[in-house]
C-alpha cells in the first residue's frame, strides 16, 4: 500500500491537471463568444446603417428575454445609483454576489452583452457606464 503521501501526490496532480483543461475550456469558449458578440453588434450596426440609407422604417428589434430577466434588471439598477464607471467587480460587490475571478468574468461577460445591446458603453477597457439616451427621432 502506497504511503498517504503519495496518493495525496497523485490526487493532486489529477485536480490540477483537470484545473488546466477546464481553464482552457473556458478559455476557448470565452473567445468563442467574444466573436458571437462582435458579430451581433457588427449586424445590428449593419442594420441601422442599411435602414438609414434606404429610408425604411426600422422594425422594431424584439427585446433580448435574457436583458429582460430579473438579473439583469439588478446590474442595470446598479448602474442607474452609480456616479460614474463602474468594473465588473464593483457590480459584483453591490449585488452581493462572489468576486472570484469566476464572479468578475461572469459579470464582465453580461456587462460586455449589454454593451453590444447598446444599453451600456465600455468607456476604457474594464470600465462600464449607462449608454447615453438618444432622443427619439
Amino acid at each position: 500500500m502506497p504511503p498517504i503521501w503519495d496518493l495525496i501526490a497523485e490526487r493532486e496532480a489529477a485536480a490540477t491537471a483537470a484545473a488546466e483543461a477546464m481553464r482552457e475550456q473556458i478559455a476557448k469558449l470565452t473567445d468563442e463568444l467574444a466573436l458571437a458578440d462582435n458579430e451581433l453588434a457588427e449586424l445590428a450596426i449593419t442594420r441601422k446603417t442599411l435602414m438609414r440609407l434606404t429610408g425604411a422604417a426600422e422594425a422594431a428589434v424584439p427585446v433580448d428575454a435574457t436583458i429582460a430577466s430579473v438579473a439583469y434588471q439588478k446590474i442595470l439598477a446598479v448602474f442607474a445609483t452609480a456616479v460614474g464607471a463602474v468594473r465588473a467587480k464593483d457590480v459584483c460587490l453591490a449585488l452581493g454576489v462572489g468576486v472570484t475571478a469566476k464572479d468578475t468574468e461572469g459579470m464582465r461577460a453580461k456587462l460586455k452583452r449589454l454593451v453590444n445591446g447598446q444599453i451600456l458603453v465600455e468607456a476604457e477597457p474594464g470600465l462600464f457606464a449607462l449608454a447615453p439616451a438618444t432622443p427619439s427621432a
